[in-house]
């Protein structure tokens, strides 16, 4: 974070100092029980109802307390700990959240989405580091309480950031778009997931929707124009200045064409303001051709050119697990998908496996699918009935609610042979055999599931 003075923080939040020193400058800030205390020079965030470790504070002085706490909690016995008390933390909260982020006038990325979203913020990561300091969100640890600690990774040497939104329930991402006030704001897609936290369907695109506002005015908001949900997202609260629209299947502002499947991954042809150009994109399917467009879209509208973030984003390493291809045993091939599972990315992984799978053996290992509320069961089935279309030899359910998907498969017709188990032990005596130089297996699961991590992980060659 950039350094701040104690008395400047004192000044900003109309505090009262209760004891201690105010010459030295705050390196850190934290919302103590949310965050660790972990290193000195930390502002942390203390509420009344909260209780102080007094032994773990004084290990790390100096330290400024910011609280509500009434003078006589407050112990004024430890050097170098300053207090300053407020009357509403809420409040000193947000006002200092707003005087940090005004600090700095540069490009914040956010991102949502169902699917894409951890993949498209590392290209736009990758593709804008080649030329300028880039603070960024960890793979997809991006719930609604590390907003606060990515926006103090901001300093002085910052010229970009982005992040991702979490949404496990509705208001998380009008939450955090009041932290970071994105000036550029992407909606990759919406499918299926966390029905739970959203009631149904249609809350869960209005709590997606959610970033529309949450744009700074005068920002921009980039859409996927294919995606059949996201044309249900009300566009009324955008006080930005331009809505750009990615698409692979007719005009948009970044149209891709001439999609192939390539040695490693996808090329196609982009077209924007009257231009084209060749492109590639590391890893396999359509889906990665969408988060490229976004992310071209998002640094071409940076200011960098469209020629610079191709050539950056052929170099892009997809991060671990999400549709990652390796050697397995006996020669085979294996993917292993198992970051995270819901409908959409179900559908999508099926559709690379359609493609590169021809005149090959196909064995699907696929898990629970997690955070689907009331509508578990049609979800599940609707996978099931999926399945039954595709060229699939094996398919192998783990857990009790994929084994909806094996039983409406079965329903549907599907020629597999069709395994339910309860648990992924078991699951390597019954595919291990399967493996050769013609057989795929897709593994697909939720990242709760250390089994099938290490399943996929136990199928790598030797």
């Amino acid at each position: 974070m950039k350094p701040l003075d104690v008395r400047t923080i004192k000044r900003l939040l109309k505090a009262e100092l209760i004891y201690g020193p105010v010459n030295w400058k705050v390196q850190h800030v934290i919302y103590y029980k949310r965050h660790d205390l972990t290193r000195t020079h930390t502002m942390m965030f203390i509420h009344r109802n909260e209780t102080v470790n007094w032994n773990e504070i004084r290990s790390k002085a100096p330290v400024l307390l910011i609280t509500d706490k009434p003078a006589d909690q407050m112990k004024k016995d430890i050097p170098d700990v300053t207090v300053l008390q407020v009357p509403s933390l809420v409040q000193a909260y947000w006002t200092f959240i707003d005087y940090y982020r005004g600090l700095f006038s540069i490009p914040v990325v956010t991102i949502t989405g169902t699917c894409g979203k951890t993949t498209t913020k590392d290209m736009i990561r990758h593709i804008m580091s080649a030329k300028y300091h880039v603070v960024a969100s960890i793979s997809s640890k991006n719930e609604p309480r590390r907003s606060f600690p990515y926006l103090m990774q901001m300093d002085e040497q910052t010229d970009v950031a982005v992040f991702e939104h979490g949404l496990g329930n509705s208001g998380n991402i009008k939450h955090q778009c009041m932290i970071y006030k994105p000036t550029i704001g992407i909606l990759t897609n919406i499918g299926v997931h966390h029905l739970d936290g959203c009631n149904d369907l249609d809350g869960y695109i209005r709590a997606k929707g959610e970033i529309v506002e949450g744009i700074s005015k005068g920002g921009t908001l980039i859409l996927n124009k294919d995606d059949e949900n996201t044309k249900k997202v009300g566009l009324s609260s955008f006080q930005g200045n331009k809505i750009i629209y990615i698409s692979i299947q007719e005009e948009a502002d970044y149209q891709a064409t001439d999609i192939r499947y390539a040695e490693g991954g996808m090329s196609f042809t982009l077209i924007h303001a009257g231009d084209s150009y060749k492109a590639f994109v590391p890893g396999y399917g359509t889906h990665q051709v969408y988060n490229a467009l976004a992310a071209i879209a998002a640094t071409t509208e940076m200011g960098l050119a469209e020629r610079d973030a191709i050539y950056q984003l052929a170099t892009f390493s997809n991060p671990e697990r999400h549709m990652q291809f390796f050697e397995g045993v006996s020669g085979s091939t294996i993917i292993d998908d198992t970051w995270t599972i819901n409908p959409t990315s179900i559908k999508a992984a099926l559709q690379v496996v359609k493609e590169l799978g021809k005149e090959k053996k196909i064995i699907f290992v696929v898990g629970d699918i997690n955070r689907l509320g009331r509508f578990e069961k049609k979800y599940h089935r609707e996978i099931g009935d999926l399945i039954a279309e595709q060229p699939i030899d094996l398919l192998i359910t783990i857990g009790s609610k994929a084994e909806e998907i094996g039983r409406q498969a079965k329903r549907a017709g599907s020629q597999a042979e069709i395994r339910m188990l309860k648990q992924v032990e078991g699951v390597e005596k019954i595919v291990a055999p399967l493996l050769d130089q013609n057989t795929i297996v897709l593994i697909k699961g939720p990242m709760s599931s250390k089994g099938l991590i290490e399943f996929a992980k136990g199928l790598r060659k030797k």
